[in-house]
């Protein structure tokens, strides 16, 4: 597999961005997005799908902490 060039990466981001978008804007609703997903996985190669989606994944939990702060989980053993 070569590396995308410029266009093909813009062109990732883009999707990329469209779906994070519907995605907060629907509440994280997939089936809503389902087109955008679509096309995210369509203009994006497999490895940069992947990344993004734990990006994601990472990013919303980040944000979580920083406005409702560390909850420990239930049952955990405190320090």
């Amino acid at each position: 597999m070569s590396a995308p060039t410029r266009e093909e990466r813009r062109t990732c981001w883009g999707a990329r961005d469209e779906l994070w978008k519907c995605l907060d804007v629907n509440q994280d609703n997939t089936e809503t997005c389902k087109k955008f997903h679509e096309e995210f996985e369509k203009q994006c190669p497999a490895q940069w799908v992947k990344y993004f989606a734990k990006r994601r994944d990472f990013l919303k939990y980040k944000e979580k902490l920083q406005t409702e702060g560390f909850e420990p989980a239930e049952g955990a053993p405190s320090s």
